[in-house]
């Protein structure tokens, strides 16, 4: 009679170690919707068939010890071995999840132990700054308006420029949310303002954003730039005053001395040249206040230049119309010349008297 209660312990204490000897990891999955979900589950009880994965107590994948996994008709599952693990390991993937596989996921080791996990998954939806890149004075008021839709659960919203306050208001549609907020800022400085939207699944948030451009910012920091050039202007414009200066005295000095064209030098040089000749002939002074009545055109000039080198005193044959004779003592009273006169002009005679 005392055996039968041994029995009874042994065999419950048997099935203790048996559970022991099983696990299904991770105990809670959350993913978001289209991503895999991936859960293990092994054994050190060798003793074990069949292995049966049951999704909210539905069976979807099975199996077998010897034969590996049996077909499935949903092609979104399946399971393979474990690598360099020293139990009996199989790991359950389960592509492109949904929001109907959210629930319970077990893993049935047949007549052995059955263990179950969680799986959440969430939908990601989109999010949207509304408006477009913002232009502001310093100081003034702006408003920007940012909506989440098509998430799961309610996700969280934030804008980057925390320093501000803002509203959000939820709606639920379907089971899924819909997120909304108004941000007012007082435009101190450019920035770029942002709105984050996220879940707990999600690695990174969903942002959406745009610029916001202060003018009275983008004036203050051109404005040194804007010195410096004007500055830099005004110099370079004296400098080109300066230079324009000393080019104009050079000019007029140089006008100054060069005052006299070679036509006035010619001129000058012939005047010179029939005073000294006249002069010469006629034993006369030459008058400083003759002046000539010759043409100044360059033809005259080439005439005169061209005959002037023949001229001499004995080459002269007429003379003004009016000039009467007259005597001089050369050096003795027996040398006399005579001159003959004529209406319109004269020959010179030459007469020497011994």
């Amino acid at each position: 009679m005392e055996i039968l209660p041994l029995l009874v312990l042994v065999l419950s204490w048997w099935t203790e170690a048996a559970r022991t000897q099983m696990k299904l990891t991770p105990a809670s999955l959350t993913v978001v919707g289209g991503d895999e979900a991936k859960f293990r589950c092994s054994t050190s009880n060798t003793a074990w068939t069949v292995m049966t994965w049951l999704l909210g107590n539905r069976p979807v994948l099975t199996i077998d010890k010897l034969n590996g996994v049996l077909p499935t008709v949903n092609p979104n599952m399946t399971a393979v071995k474990c690598s360099k693990s020293n139990t009996e390991c199989w790991e359950f993937i389960l592509r492109h999840t949904e929001r109907s596989n959210q629930g319970q996921v077990a893993c049935d080791l047949q007549l052995i132990d059955r263990r179950t996990a969680e799986l959440f998954v969430q939908e990601k939806g989109n999010v949207k700054v509304f408006g477009e890149n913002r232009l502001a004075f310093k100081g003034e008021l702006v408003l920007f308006q940012c909506q989440a839709a098509g998430w799961y659960p309610e996700p969280t919203l934030q804008w980057q420029v925390s320093r501000d306050e803002y509203n959000i208001s939820t709606e639920e549609k379907e089971n899924l949310f819909a997120v909304s907020s108004n941000l007012s800022i007082q435009a101190g400085r450019s920035s770029v303002v942002g709105c984050l939207v996220s879940v707990s699944a999600l690695k990174k948030p969903l942002e959406s954003s745009v610029n916001l451009t202060v003018v009275a910012e983008v004036l203050e920091e051109e404005d040194d730039c804007t010195i410096l050039v004007a500055v830099t202007a005004s110099l370079a414009a004296l400098l080109l005053l300066v230079l324009l200066s000393i080019c104009t005295v050079l000019c007029y000095r140089h006008s100054r001395k060069a005052k006299k064209n070679p036509q006035e030098v010619l001129r000058s040089n012939q005047s010179g040249f029939w005073e000294s000749s006249v002069a010469e002939a006629t034993g006369g002074n030459v008058n400083q206040g003759f002046s000539s009545e010759s043409t100044t055109d360059v033809d005259s000039s080439e005439i005169i230049i061209g005959t002037r080198s023949q001229m001499s005193f004995d080459t002269f044959r007429k003379v003004p119309d009016v000039v009467r004779s007259s005597s001089f003592s050369l050096d003795t009273e027996g040398r006399n010349t005579e001159f003959q006169e004529d209406n319109t002009c004269s020959n010179v005679r030459r007469i020497t008297t011994v």
